[in-house]
């Protein structure tokens, strides 16, 4: 796949809860990252895309804290496990759900990383052209040591009119 030619990844925006006092609540060992790709203007359709974007280095991360590596992984699954089928087209309102729900299930969040979420993660989901959530792997494609994640939610938006891609990975462990 010509996922250099098709993808420049730009960017890799990283929102820790650990660094956001929860008081007495918790912050879950849960973390956000957002890796921002420049779309070049002749891309092909999305499904195309989502391909690139699975061939691109950068899309092997187990995020796990190791960082990008020259593995056969992806989050909790075999990269030859991935393909464009394995994701879901949805609507601004259900991505942002997901993020939400999960961002939130151990109470709300403190207001610095609420308005964090908002204008880092909401706001380029509810812009973008077309978002795509992974949708259930079979069990075959849980790496070795995938299951180190609790939950684990990956959206792709691709924002035609500006010409990008953000993956985006909430997870906890």
């Amino acid at each position: 796949m010509e996922s250099v030619t098709t993808l420049v990844h730009r960017d890799s925006p990283f929102i820790n809860f650990r660094a956001f006092d929860f008081g007495e609540g918790s912050y879950g060992y849960r973390s956000i990252d957002a890796k921002r790709f420049q779309l070049l203007s002749d891309a092909p359709d999305d499904r195309d895309v989502l391909a690139a974007l699975i061939a691109h280095p950068q899309f092997r991360d187990t995020y796990d804290g190791a960082g990008v590596q020259d593995c056969a992984r992806h989050g909790q699954w075999w990269l030859d496990r991935m393909t464009p089928d394995a994701y879901e087209t949805v609507g601004a309102d259900t991505a942002i759900d997901v993020v939400h729900s999960w961002a939130n299930q151990h109470g709300g969040t403190p207001e610095p990383l609420a308005s964090r979420l908002r204008q880092e993660i909401y706001a380029p989901i509810r812009s973008a052209t077309s978002r795509y959530l992974l949708g259930p792997l079979p069990e075959d494609a849980l790496h070795d040591y995938g299951p180190i994640h609790i939950d684990f939610h990956e959206i792709v938006l691709i924002d035609r009119p500006t010409a990008t891609l953000t993956l985006l990975v909430a997870a906890d462990d």
